[in-house]
């Protein structure tokens, strides 16, 4: 069985997830994650969003090692480094998350990205932990 490491934050398993993030009704800023009030105005009319799919990777790097907690995926020899990009989601708002690449080599600045959902880690009932990710298109 498959679930999500965050449900709150994405449309998935739709066929085409989404994430989900929150626009200000007083100011017009998006967020992501989903907030309460608007960092930009504190304004408290916000609202949930389904964010674009498809955005430009803007900065990236290598974690070359476990995260510390509340980290939970694979340690020790299981672990394996992975890309963390910062990625504008069109003209919408900037994301930070998992790349599906994690050679330096392969990534650059522009360069189009998509969301895609990937597995993560295993839980400790044997099911197969989901999360997002950007994939080079």
């Amino acid at each position: 069985m498959q679930k999500a490491l965050a449900p709150e934050i994405s449309t998935w398993p739709d066929e085409n997830p989404q994430l989900i993030g929150s626009k200000c009704g007083t100011c017009g800023a998006v967020t992501f994650p989903v907030q309460d009030r608007c960092p930009k105005c504190s304004g408290g009319e916000v609202a949930e969003v389904r964010l674009p799919r498809h955005g430009t990777l803007i900065a990236w790097t290598t974690q070359g090692f476990p995260p510390g907690a509340p980290y939970v995926g694979p340690t020790g020899k299981d672990f394996v480094p992975f890309g963390v990009g910062l990625v504008q989601l069109e003209d919408v708002v900037r994301v930070e998350g998992r790349l599906t690449e994690n050679d330096p080599e392969k990534l650059k600045f522009g360069q189009k990205v998509e969301l895609t959902m990937i597995p993560f880690a295993t839980d400790a009932d044997g099911n197969e932990v989901i999360t997002f990710a950007f994939e080079p298109v």
